[in-house]
């Protein structure tokens, strides 16, 4: 294997370069979808939480879909169930043909539903997790809902829901390699593709689990910083 690393380079015949921009969509991909996926996920843990039976029905029934549906199927469903429907439209003003999704979009629109899945029971369990004794407090203080969400909440939830975050962020960016299916052109992808014009598969591959391990280990890091921090009541903004 030593004596192919050159494919792997910066030069002529270089792959590096190449690999080095897939992992850049990866990591975007990946931090697109679970920042929309933060989004969804408040949402539904709001819904779980409240007092009404319908937000409480379809936030539930939103979580059990999709951490039960396989997230490859998922993507599917986006992908063509969304092209379908664009085709549909796009016809309706004299178009013709197929009319597809762009795949980032719906690589990062997939991911934020289906990590929002998991970060909701995340956000839920952080928010049970709060002693109740500080909402008391707060409502002792005269504390207004905005400054209570701001000064109590957030940071208590954070510093329980990081940990859980963590865990959400590593199935997002695994999750991000199966966005390939519809031809975003990935980490996984272009080593795919560096295998196949190569025939070098195990050296594509093993690089390619390096990025994705590098990734991995920079971000955990990040969270486990922000552990540290708001254990200590720092939240950084």
């Amino acid at each position: 294997m030593f004596d192919k690393l050159h494919l792997l380079g910066f030069g002529a015949g270089g792959w590096g370069a190449l690999l080095l921009e897939a992992a850049g969509v990866t990591l975007l991909l990946s931090v697109l979808g679970f920042a929309l996926g933060a989004v969804f996920g408040g949402l539904a843990a709001a819904g779980r939480l409240s007092g009404s039976r319908v937000p409480r029905g379809a936030a539930l029934a939103y979580g059990t879909v999709f951490r039960g549906v396989p997230d490859l199927l998922s993507i599917y469903l986006f992908y063509y169930g969304g092209s379908v429907a664009l085709t549909s439209i796009a016809h309706l003003f004299g178009a013709t043909g197929f009319v597809g999704l762009p795949t980032m979009v719906t690589g990062v629109v997939t991911i934020g539903f289906i990590s929002g899945a998991y970060q909701s029971e995340v956000y839920r369990g952080a928010y049970l997790a709060i002693d109740k004794g500080q909402f008391d407090a707060a409502k002792a203080l005269a504390l207004t809902r905005i400054q209570m969400l701001r000064l109590v909440i957030v940071p208590q939830l954070l510093r329980h829901a990081i940990p859980g975050l963590g865990n959400v962020w590593q199935l997002v960016l695994k999750d991000s390699a199966l966005i390939s299916v519809i031809g975003l052109v990935e980490l996984m992808r272009q080593a795919q593709i560096g295998a196949g014009s190569t025939r070098e598969p195990f050296l594509f591959y093993f690089a390619a689990a390096a990025l994705y391990f590098a990734i991995a280990g920079v971000t955990d890091l990040f969270f486990s910083r922000a552990e540290a921090n708001a254990s200590r009541g720092v939240v950084h903004r």
